[in-house]
């Protein structure tokens, strides 16, 4: 049995001795032999669930997952903990000094006056626009990681923003799609795929939630579809 007192309402402490708890000895042998790697897909379902419920504005349904989505959290850092190299303690200084850090003018420091971008290049180390894109995570959607690359390009004064350029990069990129074969195909949908991002930009448009909008369309009329053949075999 675990050493755990049953409270009418518990905390983040609490939270985090009862994942100690379960992955400790005597614990949940489940919970025990997790590593990074084996609840990654975890962590991306349980934030991917958490936006679900903000798109629903279901305020019992965000606590909830939102719940979820930090349990990921201190089970990670409790994976960490293990090894020796940092615990949840560590996760919240290092948050709450990046805040800080990218709040210059509201603690008087000298930094306040660099630009947004300028002033996480320079805490990150970043020399170049180019090494701030490595920074943007390749975990992220496609569409949304090519949005921020792009932003970042924009913003460099480099890469202008051109739709026309980017319409006619798109029709080139489809011609030679239906041409394609293998790895070479993929390459042209890749940038066909990229151009689109760049025309979403233009007309100031978030390319995931409008794919994620249609995929709902399409649900709808499928649906609608297969009752109708369904009626019809009646």
């Amino acid at each position: 049995m675990i050493d755990f007192t049953e409270k009418s309402e518990y905390g983040f402490s609490d939270l985090v001795r009862l994942v100690a708890a379960l992955r400790g000895p005597g614990g949940c042998p489940w919970d025990q032999v997790q590593t990074h790697q084996s609840i990654r897909r975890n962590f991306l379902e349980e934030a991917y669930e958490a936006c679900e419920a903000m798109d629903q504005d279901d305020p019992a349904h965000l606590r909830e997952e939102l719940g979820d989505v930090l349990l990921q959290v201190v089970f990670h850092a409790g994976i960490e903990a293990d090894a020796g190299r940092f615990d949840v303690d560590g996760v919240c200084d290092t948050v709450c000094r990046k805040l800080i850090d990218r709040h210059p003018h509201l603690f008087d420091r000298a930094e306040s006056r660099m630009d947004w971008e300028d002033l996480k290049r320079a805490q990150r180390g970043e020399q170049t626009v180019a090494q701030a894109m490595e920074g943007v995570s390749r975990a992220l959607p496609a569409l949304w990681r090519a949005d921020k690359l792009l932003s970042k390009a924009e913003k460099s004064g480099i890469w202008p923003s051109d739709a026309d350029a980017a319409e006619q990069e798109l029709t080139q990129q489809v011609a030679a799609l239906r041409r394609a074969e293998g790895s070479e195909a993929r390459e042209h949908l890749g940038r066909a795929l990229f151009a689109l991002v760049q025309l979403a930009r233009s007309a100031d448009l978030d390319p995931e939630t409008a794919l994620t909008e249609t995929c709902q369309h399409f649900i709808g009329s499928f649906s609608q579809r297969e009752a109708a053949l369904s009626q019809d075999q009646k």
